[in-house]
């Protein structure tokens, strides 16, 4: 099994990135920024430079800009063409716990705590040992009405293996500043998936190869731009199993008013999108910018080589 660990960072390598690019089993591949230190390197795995991805598609380049995180789409299309058959994104600030990636679910049927909803949306955090706090992209109008009494045990495909954090873990910035959470998830609410959309993040994820074409983390809508790739690729009928911790998030820096107002048009839109997706993921195309759908279909073209 072909298994790529992909990222990008603006940061000299990490603590955690030092303990990723050291798992022989996995290659790591980080892609640059503007902003990551010229003399980046790595001991085992495949740095890309802004100039390597501006020579690799200079299109795409321009379609996603720069200073942003969506930089790391070029470390999917990278993976695909290694042939992937797993692909783990993560970001630089998610240390390995010792049993990272010894469980993987992706292109198995698994057993899990299974939950049924009549909401549009499912919250995945909301169900285990931290009921108080919700997972980024979950639609605000729906946090008083989630009910997580309708659970069975259940055999699901995993397309998408979303693991969990330890330490700060991926809640909104309206979240974050009411609970300022540090935790540690257990383990017997895992794995767990549901009958209807969830919000899952691009950090600690585990993507089979046969979705990679239709999971872009869209660029110019901030910080739902893995939020709504994950939407939309449940929406295409791919499923997420969300596992145990697996990280600690020693969480990067964050001004969390400007967090707030890049979430924004997620607070306003989520529901809706997650409305609409659930009879037509073409709707999703409504909620984007020009530019957003271009860089898209700019992505999907290397697919189709």
């Amino acid at each position: 099994m072909k298994k790529v660990i992909v990222t990008t960072t603006i940061n000299a390598p990490t603590i955690a990135i030092e303990k990723f690019d050291a798992m022989p089993d996995w290659e790591l591949v980080v892609i640059g920024d503007l902003k990551t230190p010229k003399d980046y390197k790595l001991k085992r795995g495949t740095y890309w430079s802004p100039e390597m991805q501006e020579k690799y598609d200079k299109q795409l380049s321009d379609a996603i800009g720069w200073n942003c995180i969506q930089r790391r789409n070029f470390g999917l299309v990278i993976a695909h063409d290694m042939h992937a058959d797993v692909v783990a994104v993560i970001d630089d600030d998610n240390i390995p716990l010792a049993d990272w990636g010894k469980n993987i679910m992706v292109g198995k049927d698994i057993e899990v705590n299974y939950y049924e909803t009549a909401l549009p949306a499912f919250d995945p955090i909301g169900s285990t040992n931290y009921p108080q706090l919700w997972h980024r992209g979950f639609p605000l109008q729906l946090l008083s009405k989630r009910d997580y009494s309708s659970k069975s045990r259940r055999i699901v495909h995993c397309d998408v293996q979303a693991d969990f954090w330890n330490g700060d873990p991926d809640i909104d910035a309206i979240c974050r500043m009411e609970h300022a959470p540090e935790c540690s998830f257990d383990d017997k609410y895992f794995p767990l998936a549901a009958n209807k959309i969830a919000p899952f993040n691009s950090q600690n994820t585990f993507i089979s190869g046969g979705v990679l074409k239709d999971y872009f983390l869209f660029p110019h809508i901030g910080r739902m731009d893995d939020i709504w790739a994950a939407f939309y690729i449940q929406a295409k009928g791919f499923n997420v199993v969300f596992g145990k911790a697996s990280v600690y998030q020693d969480r990067n820096i964050h001004d969390l008013v400007r967090d707030m107002k890049q979430e924004y048009l997620g607070y306003e839109n989520n529901l809706s999108l997650v409305e609409q997706l659930s009879s037509d993921p073409k709707s999703i195309l409504a909620f984007l910018p020009g530019k957003s759908i271009w860089a898209f279909d700019l992505y999907q073209r290397h697919f189709e080589k």
